[in-house]
């Protein structure tokens, strides 16, 4: 096996201090990694392998006087593929999005608290497939599904570590570009429509820090209720990510993500016989553990 991990964060330490002296502070980190397992006559039996993936967090985040601004840009691309590649076996997707968050606030009366604008967008860069017995069923796609929030509210910012952002008052659409899934009513659309609109409250819980010397914990949540429909389910999204620097050329990284939306039903097995009988919504859950090599800038 031969495995390498590149990641870069865009300030150290002392240039952040310098850059803390101006409105803006900006930075983040960049990561690959790559896997290859080669076999010849192994009889332990297996299967050659290869399997990369590439991250991307970015921050610029503006604080001046009353006001504030936020903004961040994660992304992630992986691909994986077992055993020789052929018309029937390719490379499968294993990780793949874009997240891009912007929120004003401006200082109110009470302490550490802001008013404030959120905006958040989310896709992915490629489409997905369910590989089944049948073939590669298309169950997503670039713009199939996106989603995109808008809201006014409050944000609650003790710290540089931990905010608290609550809106009464959010607007939440679903886009469905993909004219097959849009005709199937995936992910919550009208069959036919490219598009759904929510009106609801949204909770959206951010915090980092390093918990211990040279390990980093970020995690954040957020929690939307549709007023008009279904009022008592509520939609998570959460994520987690804990880099951990080992020396100075070894780092690690292990991170989570869990997904419930009503709205996104899965195919069920309800009797195990094998044979898809019904869909329903279910939690969704990904981890991704990445060990390699460390570069900074």
């Amino acid at each position: 096996m031969l495995s390498m991990f590149f990641i870069g964060v865009a300030q150290d330490e002392a240039a952040t201090d310098a850059a803390a002296e101006g409105p803006w502070k900006t930075g983040g980190m960049i990561g690959a990694n790559f896997s290859q397992t080669y076999l010849s006559n192994w009889q332990g039996g297996g299967n050659n392998a290869i399997n990369g993936t590439a991250i991307m967090g970015l921050f610029a985040n503006y604080k001046k006087d009353a006001w504030t601004w936020d903004n961040t840009l994660d992304a992630a691309y992986g691909q994986t593929l077992i055993g020789e590649i052929s018309t029937t076996n390719k490379f499968r997707k294993t990780d793949d999005r874009i997240e891009i968050n912007s929120k004003l606030g401006h200082k109110t009366s009470v302490i550490h608290t802001y008013w404030a604008a959120l905006a958040t967008f989310r896709t992915q860069w490629d489409a997905g497939y369910d590989y089944g017995n049948v073939g590669s069923l298309l169950i997503s796609d670039p713009f199939s599904p996106a989603y995109v929030l808008m809201g006014l509210g409050i944000d609650y910012k003790p710290s540089e570590a931990f905010s608290a952002y609550l809106s009464p008052a959010t607007a939440k659409i679903t886009i469905v570009d993909n004219a097959r899934l849009s005709a199937l009513g995936a992910y919550g659309v009208d069959p036919g429509e490219t598009m759904r609109n929510e009106v609801g409250g949204y909770l959206k819980l951010a915090y980092s820090r390093n918990i211990v010397e040279n390990v980093k914990l970020t995690t954040k949540a957020d929690f939307f209720a549709n007023y008009l429909v279904n009022f008592g389910n509520i939609d998570v999204n959460w994520e987690t990510l804990i880099a951990m620097k080992i020396n100075k050329f070894l780092s690690a990284s292990l991170s989570t993500h869990l997904i419930y939306d009503d709205d996104i039903k899965i195919a069920l097995d309800r009797n195990d016989d094998g044979v898809t009988d019904g869909s329903g919504p279910r939690v969704q859950f990904k981890e991704v553990f990445s060990l390699g090599l460390q570069y900074q800038f």
